[in-house]
């Protein structure tokens, strides 16, 4: 890639950025950010690259166009973009669902114009600039997704890309990417959010002060729980139909441990206590975590 232009500079833009920046691979990278506050931060920080206050400089200047948006701004960048956009420039985003997405830009983009999908496995609860790395990115796995009009030219290029910046990748359709991630990502993320909720609600109606008192679990849950509100909104409603199935069988397993505990089932909890126990284990051997008790926690 000759130029790289940045769309959105938060926690993901700005780690993009500065891994770009190191690995050299761009020669220019231009950033554009609608946000002052982000703005005055990624000077302060000093960070590379060229921040452009026209769009259309950047973006008729650049071979690889990056969305690092919340995704409810796509359809407005899109109908920006359309008329200054090269069909040799690529276009791709760091979403965390796709298939609503895809509708977006196959309604709105125009034709003869390539946008790959992405979704980087990486990032934390706090946003902003100001906690971007340059490492962010490094063997975290790397969805790309692939349609039927998927120009492999353009697939091998963004491969090629995120393997620069350090990712693991994998291709896949939407479909299978969105029903995975509403098992892995955005339930445990809704389940957070509800958890802290209940705590808070109980709270206010037991007139304890609850908050104080908090252990591990509701500690480790306030920190998910603490994730940007407008991104994660986008993804609860741009991925409703797979995360509502997901709620359901979380329910239903919920009702299950309930009856157990009621009837004090020793045998059937005990069982579903060693079983999933064995995930942690699974996810230690393939280098999703540290082995290391409480996250690695001094």
């Amino acid at each position: 890639m000759k130029n790289i232009l940045i769309i959105g500079c938060g926690l993901l833009g700005s780690s993009l950025l500065r891994s770009i920046s190191k690995k050299r691979i761009a020669k220019k990278i231009f950033v554009y950010e609608k946000s002052k506050y982000n703005i005055a931060k990624i000077k302060k920080l000093k960070l590379p690259g060229t921040i452009v206050k026209s769009l259309k400089y950047g973006v008729v200047n650049s071979d690889l166009i990056i969305f690092c948006t919340p995704m409810s701004e796509y359809k407005k960048l899109i109908l920006k973009i359309n008329n200054l956009i090269s069909s040799k420039t690529l276009i791709t985003d760091i979403g965390s669902s796709k298939i609503e997405t895809s509708k977006i830009i196959d309604k709105f983009l125009n034709k003869g114009i390539q946008w790959i999908q992405s979704h980087p496995i990486a990032g934390s609860e706090v946003s902003g600039p100001e906690h971007g790395k340059d490492n962010m990115f490094e063997d975290k796995w790397c969805i790309i997704i692939k349609n039927k009009n998927t120009v492999n030219h353009n697939l091998n290029r963004l491969i090629k890309f995120w393997k620069k910046i350090g990712s693991k990748v994998v291709v896949m359709p939407a479909e299978k990417h969105d029903k995975i991630f509403s098992i892995t990502s955005h339930l445990p993320h809704l389940i957070a959010y509800n958890l802290v909720k209940s705590a808070q609600d109980f709270e206010k109606k037991e007139s304890y002060e609850l908050i104080k008192y908090s252990a591990g679990g509701l500690r480790d849950f306030s920190r998910i729980a603490a994730s940007n509100e407008i991104m994660w909104r986008d993804i609860f409603f741009n991925n409703k139909k797979n995360i509502s199935k997901a709620i359901d069988l979380f329910i239903k397993n919920l009702n299950q441990f309930k009856k157990d505990i009621i009837s004090k089932n020793n045998k059937s909890i005990l069982k579903k206590l060693i079983q999933t126990k064995k995930v942690r284990s699974r996810i230690i051997k393939l280098k999703q975590d540290i082995d290391k008790p409480d996250f690695g926690r001094n």
